[in-house]
Formats: C-alpha cells, structure tokens, sequence
C-alpha cells in the first residue's frame, strides 16, 4: 500500500513556548509522509528560530517555512490556502501552533475520507480542553445533529485544528479563497463544502488537546460566558454581519455551490430584506438550524429581531 501524503497548514504567531510540543505531537502520527508549511505571522519571540535549531528531531516531517502576510490569524490560514499549488498530497490537514495532536488523529481521519469515493470530503469533530497548565478542563460541546449546508450558515461546529479533508474538498476551498476573506478559515471551510455537496464528518471522539491560555485567538465556546457572548453578540448585529459576509462570498462562488445550496443561500440573503412574517416564512421553508434546542431558539430569536 502506498504511503498517504499529508500536508499540514500550520500558522503560528508567537508561539515559542507551545509550538515544540504540537511538533512532537505531528511528528507521532501512525500515518503518513508529513509536509508542514507553517506560515509565521512576524513572530518577535524566537518561533522560527526555535524549529530551525529542532528541525532534525522532527525526523518524519517535512517542514517549510513561509513569511505570512502579516494580517491575523485568518489571512495567515488564507494564505497558506492559496500558496497551495502542488497537486501530489492526498490530503490537507489544519493546524494550531499550541494545541496537541492525539497519536491516531490523522489515521483516524483518514480512515473516514477514504470512504467517500473521490467526492469532497471533510473530516472535523470535538476537542479536549486543557487549561494552560496541561490540566484536562472537559471537551467541547458534542453535537449530535448530522451536519450540512443548512447548518453550516448559521453556525460553526469545529475548530480548523480538527479539520482534515482530501484533495477534491482543499480544490473547493482554495478556489473559493480566491473571491476574498471569510469570517473564519475554519467555518468558511465548512460552508463551502457542504454547499458543494461534499460530505462532512463530524467525530465525536476528541482527537486533540486545545490548550486554553490567554493568547488564544478563539475560546472554548462553551459554558455560559460563551453563551451570555452569543446572544450579546446576535443583539448587537455581528452574526447578521457575518452572514453578509459570507453570503458575499457564496455569490462569487455560486458556480461551486449545488442549485439546492443556492436556493438557501438566497432565502438568507431575502431575510435581510422582508418584514418579520416573511423572514419567519423563509427560515422555516430554508430548514436552517443549529445544533442544539438552545441555540435553535436563538436563531428563531434572532430572525424575529432581524439579527440573523
């Protein structure tokens, strides 16, 4: 059997006291032959130099280093994204500079994308949740609600760190990438296959550790500060501005998406404009949801406040 090729986008910033141990963690996989291409973002704190100096202990990985643009964490991941244009790797793995992968992530992975036949596929689920001492604090929510396009709008339900996708599914995404900046690389990602009529996998087994510490872009998104932040955010009109966002951008890829997905993009895109009767018409007709009863009365709340 031939060996699987995987290449692993890594964007880091700062990360000297973390990313030495996401390294080890890559370089333990029971699978495949290793590319990293990690793009560093301007680190002042001695990263780059750090995987210079312990680059030979990393035996089973190929590492290339890339200055990033310089614009965050999302137009790092974009970038990365886009710089993509060797067609040999089987498949496409994100990554985070302080997280730690379980040994059989990729293989376990890999195993799901090799059942979908050629078609798009894009495997993501839960993590654990260390705090910033190493501590296991709990996992990230289970949802339990198969994933899809209609979901996928309203909501993101795996971090990039999860995400692993073949080849047909990473064409998808850097060809949407091209039309402009999503919200998040990771959400965008699962908007853009799903849309495509990919498949999408959502594990209910953690495959990695996320660490918490102050320096993390993205929190744990549970609990209830995270969600006390939700509905702050939802009254204050960010997830509408999301959606344009994104909505914008499936315009540009409209060739990408099914008719169907067009179809529910559309009846979004019509919510932002009809008074209250019609846009509850078009969220119950669209079948939009997310994945919990808690959350599926916020986006009803959010559609009658005309937040969504």
């Amino acid at each position: 059997m031939s060996v699987p090729k995987i290449k692993i986008l890594l964007a880091s910033f700062q990360g000297a006291p973390f990313l030495a141990s996401q390294l080890d963690s890559l370089n333990a996989q029971r699978i495949g032959q290793l590319e990293v291409d990690l793009s560093d973002d301007g680190s002042t704190d001695g990263t780059l130099a750090l995987v210079e100096r312990n680059k030979a202990g990393w035996d089973r990985l190929s590492i290339l280093l890339r200055r990033g643009p310089g614009q965050g964490a999302v137009e790092n991941f974009r970038s990365l994204v886009l710089a993509q244009t060797d067609e040999s790797s089987d498949y496409f793995a994100f990554c985070d500079q302080d997280d730690i992968w379980h040994r059989d992530k990729l293989a376990r992975a890999i195993a799901w994308l090799d059942t979908a036949g050629g078609q798009p596929a894009l495997f993501c689920g839960r993590t654990r949740i260390l705090d910033q001492n190493g501590r296991i604090i709990g996992n990230s929510p289970l949802f339990a609600r198969a994933p899809g396009f209609r979901n996928a709008l309203v909501q993101s339900i795996a971090g990039g760190n999860t995400m692993v996708m073949n080849r047909a599914a990473f064409g998808l995404l850097r060809q949407s990438l091209l039309a402009g900046t999503p919200v998040v690389h990771d959400w965008w990602c699962y908007i853009i296959v799903s849309g495509a009529g990919g498949l999408v996998h959502y594990d209910p087994k953690p495959l990695v550790d996320y660490r918490q510490h102050p320096g993390n872009l993205i929190g744990a998104n549970d609990g209830w500060r995270a969600r006390l932040r939700r509905i702050g955010g939802l009254l204050a009109g960010r997830q509408r501005a999301w959606n344009d966002r994104h909505l914008g951008l499936l315009r540009q890829c409209a060739p990408l998406l099914t008719p169907e997905a067009r179809t529910i993009a559309d009846m979004l895109a019509e919510m932002h404009t009809v008074p209250l009767l019609r846009r509850l018409v078009l969220l119950r007709k669209s079948g939009l949801y997310r994945q919990s009863r808690m959350g599926q009365v916020g986006l009803i709340f959010g559609c009658l406040l005309g937040r969504i």
